[in-house]
């Protein structure tokens, strides 16, 4: 809901795509060769692809329900195989934010640790 007004499928949809492509973008942007899934797959492609070891689940929305955001990262990290979930998401105006499991994040995190 924006200023009152419902978004529609379509008007959310498009939304969701510009939020992947912007994301997809932005991780470019420090050297990562990911790639945006196709624009209306219905979850059939992950909605980015290409950042080793991280199932991304990407959000654009105003209202944020980052457990059932992360419980759909969790299922398709599973089917897809391609690595930890993670839900990266904002709201307008917002910067992007990025959710984990505590325990996903701590086995990144002591990984980059021992390379110190």
């Amino acid at each position: 809901m924006r200023l009152g007004v419902v978004l529609t499928g379509k008007t959310s949809q498009r939304k969701g795509r510009t939020g992947e492509l912007e994301l997809a973008r932005f991780l470019q942007g420090y050297g990562y060769d990911v790639q945006p899934g196709r624009a209306v797959s219905y979850g059939a492609t992950p909605d980015i692809s290409g950042l080793p070891g991280i199932h991304i689940e990407c959000k654009r929305a105003e209202q944020l329900r980052p457990y059932d955001w992360m419980a759909q990262a969790e299922r398709d990290a599973v089917r897809f195989g391609d690595g930890l979930p993670a839900v990266f998401f904002r709201r307008s105006r917002s910067p992007w934010l990025v959710t984990m499991r505590l325990q996903d994040w701590m086995s990144l995190y002591q990984k980059t640790k021992r390379r110190d």
